[in-house]
């Protein structure tokens, strides 16, 4: 038997690279990595990323394809935060083989991932994205005919307590203490502030109240009805594909009639950037992307107004945004207004538009279930607003990524390629166990033991006499004796 103590021996000072513990990869990102390479990511990224590199001036730096790529694990391992990331790739040689990490090399330390992404501007990951967006494209992953709009909250890394005055930078126990005084307490407890705490009206507002730790961060309500200090994250999805056009990031404290023009400038920059690139390509070839950009526009009631309705007219784009009850309005002076929120709400009201309410719930919040709930991004640990986008829009490239892998593989994700083969042993033994139960009992269910009988000796033709390799042996054997006779 083998003990602790026969186990300890003193290490080998020198150990040969063929002693060494290696792991067998994953196979997800051993296709991802066979994706990366095949398009040139790394040539890529290191062209646009030169002029933030050195050529002979300290230690060596962390690449730009290998920053790039941790950054995609934080999407398909789910991980929250850079120091995650750090961990995660440390720990798992599989990641190290997708980094290209040897085991005599030191995985990238979280200071190491933070300060490149500190040095590498927002253009640059814009530029990523938009190149994934090329990738999923010659796929014929993109259409852009049709295009979704929605936005979701992201919780950004400020606490509540911490805000306070934009005019004299108290507190918010300062200011609750200053106005106990002026109301003739002198020495206010705790309790006579939280008094006069509930009393107030309006306690929240952005114009009075900022983060000291992060200015961009909006105070907002959350989708479970808290209420923290927030970013505005909004998506513009493909909708015949699902794929993310485009990614913004604006104050929380923004309406959507406001963010929506952001949004769709931006569509439309990315396809006409990705139309471009397609000509270059095959100039004679067909078309993937639609030749009819954004001829669609569809959202939920929160995007309708007058002039948004209006606008989405005057670019030569039918819009599907369902209206919110106002009463009866009054059009004297605006018959353009007039005619296009009518026209917006008979699409509305029609079955193809139904249609397209009903895709743009399905595809829309699956692009946020995957990017902020399982991507774990709804909880950002970055400050700034530019610093969360460049995280963002690497993220949203990755949930890209995985649509081809979706298609190729049938998961999107490493957890997802697990679970599926999961399910399918888990399928195939509660098949295997139902072929028992009907080859032990056929009396019970005379017409299904006929219907199985017969599959089986129409799959297993050569051992229908045979035991049922699934059966166990006694049942197998009153199968035998109880089988109905064809």
């Amino acid at each position: 038997m083998g003990t602790r103590k026969h186990r300890q021996r003193q290490e080998q000072l020198w150990v040969t690279h063929t002693e060494l513990a290696t792991g067998p990869g994953h196979p997800f990102y051993r296709r991802l990595n066979e994706l990366l390479d095949g398009e040139k990511f790394d040539e890529f990224c290191e062209g646009e990323c030169a002029k933030f590199y050195a050529d002979n001036n300290g230690r060596p730096s962390l690449t730009p394809g290998t920053y790039f790529r941790l950054l995609l694990i934080g999407y398909f391992e789910g991980i929250d935060s850079e120091r995650g990331i750090a961990w995660r790739c440390a720990d798992s040689l599989g990641l190290r083989e997708f980094l290209r990490i040897g085991l005599d090399e030191q995985t990238p330390n979280h200071s190491t991932i933070s300060r490149t992404r500190r040095l590498i501007d927002v253009e640059t990951h814009r530029k990523v994205f938009l190149w994934v967006l090329d990738v999923i494209a010659d796929r014929g992953l993109l259409k852009g005919q049709t295009v979704g709009v929605d936005a979701t909250t992201l919780e950004a890394n400020a606490a509540m307590r911490s805000i306070v005055r934009r005019d004299n930078g108290a507190t918010y126990d300062e200011f609750l203490t200053e106005l106990a005084r002026q109301s003739g307490i002198e020495t206010p407890t705790r309790e006579d502030l939280a008094r006069m705490d509930r009393k107030r009206k309006k306690k929240m507002s952005n114009e009075e109240w900022t983060s000291p730790s992060d200015p961009d961060a909006r105070i907002t309500k959350m989708k479970d009805g808290t209420t923290h200090l927030a970013h505005k994250a909004e998506h513009a999805v493909d909708m015949e594909s699902g794929a993310v056009i485009a990614v913004t990031l604006q104050a929380a404290d923004q309406g959507d009639t406001t963010t929506i023009q952001e949004t769709l400038a931006e569509t439309a920059e990315n396809l006409a950037h990705v139309m471009e690139l397609e000509v270059e390509k095959a100039p004679t070839g067909e078309p993937q992307v639609s030749l009819e950009p954004m001829a669609e526009i569809v959202a939920d009631r929160g995007y309708h107004s007058s002039d948004t309705v209006l606008n989405l007219k005057q670019a030569q784009a039918r819009s599907y945004i369902p209206e919110p009850k106002r009463g009866r309005r009054k059009w004297a002076g605006r018959a353009d207004q007039q005619e296009a929120v009518y026209a917006n709400r008979r699409r509305v009201q029609g079955r193809y538009g139904k249609r397209l309410l009903k895709k743009r719930g399905e595809l829309i919040e699956r692009s946020f279930a995957h990017c902020y709930e399982t991507g774990a991004m709804r909880r950002v640990y970055l400050r700034g607003r530019k610093n969360v986008l460049k995280r963002q829009l690497i993220h949203v490239s990755a949930f890209n990524l995985s649509l081809i892998f979706r298609k190729m593989l049938g998961s999107g994700t490493p957890r997802e390629l697990r679970n599926r083969l999961s399910g399918f042993i888990f399928v195939f033994s509660a098949l295997r166990d139902s072929f028992s139960w009907v080859y032990s009992y056929p009396e019970a269910t005379p017409g299904l033991g006929n219907i199985m009988s017969r599959l089986f000796r129409a799959v297993y033709p050569e051992t229908a006499d045979a035991e049922f390799r699934g059966v166990p042996p006694r049942a197998a054997r009153e199968w035998q004796r109880r089988r109905p006779h064809a």
